[in-house]
């Protein structure tokens, strides 16, 4: 039995707070080539996701928010945003599901937040993710502009 507990959140979110990338991933899959990919994600405010989407291979993706809060948006094609909300079990938002082929990022909004996410697979970083051309890749200078951006035109408020 594999358990998701406090300490488990706790310490995955630690483990964030100490990466450059203010993120940590804990598998609970055994194998990357498993067809279903399950796993902790915990995200700290200022950590970028490139939005992205998964297609050839198609993959949807569920976030479940078990601690803190996220802002999850998708866009379309041009890189307009279409839908977002706020995950946050306190105010009754705890998941969605993100279809193939559909672009999509998320942002933190609170320290300690763990999402659970689950994934179609195989993982394989060749081709897990499709970039979008229209938003900054991580690492570029201009993720946090970009992360102001997608907060003002969300209407949510920025962290910190």
């Amino acid at each position: 039995m594999k358990k998701i507990n406090k300490p488990l959140l706790d310490s995955v979110s630690e483990q964030a707070k100490k990466t450059e990338r203010l993120r940590m991933n804990y598998n609970f899959h055994e194998e990357l080539s498993d067809k279903l990919q399950r796993l902790l994600n915990a995200v700290e405010p200022g950590t970028y996701v490139q939005p992205h989407k998964h297609e050839n291979p198609d993959k949807r993706e569920i976030f479940t928010v078990l601690k803190g809060k996220i802002l999850v948006i998708t866009f379309n094609d041009s890189g307009k945003i279409t839908e977002h909300i706020v995950l946050d079990p306190l105010a009754g938002n705890y998941g969605v599901e993100i279809a193939a082929g559909v672009w999509h990022t998320l942002l933190s909004l609170e320290s300690g937040t763990v999402v659970f996410e689950v994934k179609d697979g195989p993982y394989s970083p060749i081709d897990d993710k499709n970039f979008a051309q229209w938003a900054p890749a991580e690492g570029d200078n201009g993720c946090q502009e970009y992360i102001i951006k997608l907060f003002k035109e969300t209407g949510v408020k920025q962290p910190g």
